[in-house]
């Protein structure tokens, strides 16, 4: 269950990372109030995921995860550029997430 939790805690990582982009620094409300509401769930929930799982494993999977999509959500949603630098990046980053998984058991 705490991967979870982590996962969940990753995704809230990549709305909040979108909202805080959309808020323009904090002038546009409802994007900031969302990215804010984000960030303390994200957090908790990484919080709760804590318990079972060793920091390291967990903190690098939220930020990986977290990372990895806001990455796939500036190309997708926010039409930021996507080059083979770029991809083969997040793929080494995912790679990563893959061994902490299978390390962690």
């Amino acid at each position: 269950m705490a991967w979870v939790y982590l996962v969940a805690a990753g995704l809230l990582e990549v709305v909040w990372s979108v909202a805080l982009k959309q808020s323009q620094g904090f002038t546009r409300v409802l994007p900031a109030i969302i990215s804010l509401v984000g960030m303390i769930a994200s957090v908790a929930l990484l919080s709760i995921s804590m318990r079972t799982l060793p920091l390291g494993t967990a903190y690098v999977a939220w930020t990986g995860i977290g990372g990895v999509g806001a990455f796939l959500a500036g190309i997708l949603i926010l039409g930021e550029p996507a080059n083979a630098q770029r991809i083969a990046a997040a793929g080494l980053i995912l790679a990563g997430l893959v061994l902490m998984r299978n390390a962690s058991h």
